[in-house]
């Protein structure tokens, strides 16, 4: 007995050594892998910072802009995937189409009402903008809280106004940030640059945090990744308040009034051109969104699978997007209300096309060109505002801006929903391509029109005639203007 104890003893202790080999092999292992990911991160961080301060962002302030808005996006993607798996995956298709519809008609009707004063508020304020940008983004932060509990108990009632809310508040950030953006240009840059740059970040971040969310709520549930949004939305408030203080406009004078949303519609002919190009991209973007959404639900797409299909077309609308932020950095030679054209006759072309020869590949084609245009012509119109409309009344230029393309994409998106219920690709697409080509013709007709009438005026300035004293010996007549 004495001699089996003993044996079984030295046999425990091998076994307990041998444990503990192989307890420090993994820690050592585990530590080395959790050191090359802190690495890779602070390497990738270091290269973005590289990135966001080159050519004078760090001193005027951009660079810092550009990581908050890359912080502000990555939030919103979260969003976007926790509601889009909480109020339509999972869901019969038509029961599916009457949520999407109700949040289309209960974000739109709202924002109508609300948006168009978000920016007087933020005009009033702009001595304070650094605090108005972290106050949305606090706020955001705690209705992401709200949210999650909506999500967990299935509070559609409480849902919807909290998403109303979000998106009011990350239009004001979007308001706010484009407004402050003559403030913190470097020399070097260009405002359709700078306005490349900072899109450029927001998209890498809104599609890296799109796919991570959309792992997590397959993970753990779309109430976590909306929690994970709320401390992105916390820490971007916190950064956002150590932007530099030229941020901060001087205070407004107290006999001054802010103009009235009739004023705010009159922008001058060029803004006004940009503005109405602009949304009807928008509304064609909101309809591609679920006119092909639903179509590929419905089976009505051919082609490769449901799942596959909308992730080839989200890849489009994504790369549409990317690629339209690195282009507005190298056309910066052209003026931005021809590049807001050029992408408005790209969008019609394409969607032409496409409704004659419908398929999947045209489908995404028309996805990619239309994200490709929608980011290319907001940002030439961004830059076409900052260098048309004052400070005093910019911001609230934007919250029009703003509201107006918010409203376009909504309608368009209620116009692909009805038109999936009856209508094919081919005529659904055909439909579209008119709207863009009647669009086209009447700016082009306009423009005509207004370069017509300033040559005109041109002409017509210098009738009055110019007399000469007439000279002093011999009996020449005094000269005329022969115009």
């Amino acid at each position: 007995m004495a001699g089996a104890w003993g044996k079984v003893r030295d046999a425990s202790r091998a076994v307990a050594s041998a444990t503990g080999r192989t307890g420090r092999s993994i820690g050592r292992g585990a530590s080395a892998f959790g050191r090359g990911v802190g690495r890779g991160v602070h390497g990738v961080g270091r290269a973005s910072r590289r990135l966001t301060h080159a050519k004078g962002a760090d001193r005027t302030g951009l660079g810092r802009l550009i990581e908050v808005t890359a912080v502000h996006s990555a939030g919103d993607a979260f969003i976007t995937v926790s509601l889009a798996g909480a109020l339509f995956f999972g869901m019969p298709v038509g029961q599916a189409r009457g949520q999407v519809a109700l949040y289309l008609l209960v974000t739109m009707v709202p924002f109508t009402v609300v948006a168009p004063f978000v920016g007087p508020v933020l005009d009033r304020f702009r001595s304070g903008r650094r605090y108005v940008i972290a106050g949305t983004l606090f706020a955001r932060g705690l209705l992401c809280w709200g949210m999650a509990s909506s999500v967990v108990y299935g509070d559609t009632l409480s849902l919807f106004p909290a998403a109303l809310a979000v998106l009011v508040l990350s239009k004001a950030y979007n308001v706010s940030r484009a407004a402050t953006m003559p403030s913190v240009l470097p020399a070097d840059i260009g405002l359709v640059t700078a306005n490349a740059r900072v899109a450029l970040f927001a998209l890498v971040a809104a599609g890296g945090a799109a796919g991570l969310g959309a792992g997590l709520v397959a993970w753990v549930g779309a109430e976590w990744v909306l929690r994970v949004a709320m401390v992105l939305f916390l820490v971007a408030g916190v950064v956002s308040i150590r932007l530099p203080r030229h941020v901060d406009s001087p205070e407004i004078e107290e006999d001054a009034k802010p103009p009235g949303v009739r004023a705010l519609l009159n922008v001058g002919p060029i803004v006004a051109e940009s503005m109405r190009a602009n949304a009807v991209i928008r509304f064609q973007a909101g309809f591609l969104v679920f006119f092909l959404l639903f179509l590929v639900q419905d089976e009505h797409l051919p082609g490769l699978g449901p799942e596959i299909t909308l992730g080839l077309l989200a890849a489009a609308a994504g790369g549409g997007g990317l690629f339209g932020a690195a282009v507005a950095s190298w056309v910066k030679a052209y003026p931005p209300q021809l590049i807001v054209l050029a992408t408005l006759a790209m969008t019609a072309l394409t969607t032409l096309v496409a409704a004659f020869f419908f398929s999947l590949w045209t489908a995404v084609a028309v996805a990619l060109i239309g994200a490709f245009a929608q980011g290319l012509g907001k940002l030439a119109l961004d830059a076409i505002v900052q260098r048309e409309i004052g400070e005093e009344v910019r911001s609230s230029t934007f919250g029009v801006v703003e509201a107006l393309l918010q409203i376009a994409w909504v309608f368009g998106g209620l116009i692909g929903l009805m038109l999936s219920l009856f209508a094919q690709g081919t005529a659904g697409l055909s439909v579209m391509a008119g709207a863009l080509v009647l669009t086209l013709g009447w700016l082009l007709v306009m423009r005509r029109g207004r370069k017509r009438v300033s040559m005109a005026s041109a002409v017509t300035v210098p009738l009055r005639p110019v007399t000469q004293p007439p000279a002093t010996t011999g009996d020449t007549k005094p000269l005329t203007n022969p115009f």
